[in-house]
């Protein structure tokens, strides 16, 4: 039953919302030398837990939306199909998730604040439009934006914040006066450390289209490659890379060694070698991975490098 669970809410793609979750931790360590392990726990929690729910959800809609259930490998890479699940058990399986996290994002804000109920509601109604609905987004050529932001950026952004507190952002209601006040530029270095992660994160949803550009026609699915065109899509899944290296320039800025930058920029070498991979065979079965990959490696080289500069200011 696990290993269809986890076909069922493709475990192997969570690194998109857990390494933007350890990116923003780490940041907090390195800019403002917080910590605060019952925050990061129950946003974990909650985090992990409707990351699992929204893709449990795009699985069960695309099942029930699907005009061709065969062909194209659909056999294989939708679980309800591969492992004939049933689904009421799905349906199931996502309440409990969604009950999850949705409990602790809860008693997140009630150790946090409003800022955390803002951001916490609008990236839950963001995550299940991008699934569910009329015109989900992620059946439209917005897909790849609203997920390299709000999973690239948002997370970071809020996984600083429950650390960082106001020394980042404060929103607050005093006799009917909403006042948000926001770091502006501690925010801006937040989404320029961020974009790495973004563009990353981009590029797994461009592959993953890439890679079902005949079957999203077949379904009706108007992804950004169906608009674009396989070629076009590829050269941006290559450019989008080159940005996030471009980017390491940020870490030099907020004080991290340039000893360091070049260790990270070594990860180039085996990224490269992935973008030329999928390009020549863009395919779900084999090559998609390479994109998850490519976003480990970029993203983690960062973490790493943030981390040995909070050991060696201690």
């Amino acid at each position: 039953m696990i290993p269809k669970f986890l076909k069922l809410v493709e475990i192997q793609t969570k690194a998109a919302s857990m390494i933007p979750f350890l990116l923003g931790t780490i940041y907090a360590l390195f800019r403002f030398q917080e910590f605060k392990a019952g925050h990061f726990v129950l946003m974990l929690l909650s985090l992990l837990s409707f990351d699992m729910a929204t893709t449990a959800i795009n699985n069960y809609y695309d099942y029930k939306k699907a005009a061709k259930k065969h062909g194209y490998g659909y056999e294989v890479h939708n679980a309800i199909v591969q492992y004939k699940l049933n689904p009421g058990a799905v349906l199931a399986i996502i309440i409990i998730l969604l009950a999850v996290a949705v409990g602790a994002g809860i008693a997140l804000f009630l150790e946090t604040g409003l800022l955390i109920l803002l951001l916490g509601g609008l990236s839950f109604a963001v995550g299940i439009l991008y699934s569910f609905g009329p015109i989900p987004i992620s059946r439209m050529p917005l897909g790849e934006i609203f997920s390299g932001l709000f999973m690239g950026f948002v997370i970071t952004f809020i996984s600083v914040y429950i650390h960082a507190g106001e020394k980042l952002a404060s929103l607050t209601l005093e006799g009917g006066t909403v006042l948000l006040q926001v770091q502006l530029i501690e925010t801006v270095l937040i989404f320029l450390v961020s974009i790495p992660a973004i563009l990353g994160i981009a590029n797994i949803m461009l592959a993953n289209n890439i890679c079902d550009i005949d079957e999203d026609i077949a379904n009706k699915r108007y992804t950004l490659p169906v608009y674009i065109g396989r070629a076009r899509a590829a050269r941006l899944f290559r450019a989008l890379y080159y940005a996030a290296y471009a980017d390491l320039v940020v870490l030099l800025f907020i004080g991290v060694s340039p000893l360091l930058l070049a260790a990270a920029l070594l990860t180039l070498i085996p990224v490269r070698k992935n973008i030329a991979r999928f390009t020549a065979q863009p395919t779900k079965q084999h090559t998609f991975k390479l994109s998850v990959q490519n976003f480990a490696l970029m993203n983690l080289a960062r973490i790493a490098v943030l981390a040995v500069s909070v050991l060696i200011a201690l």
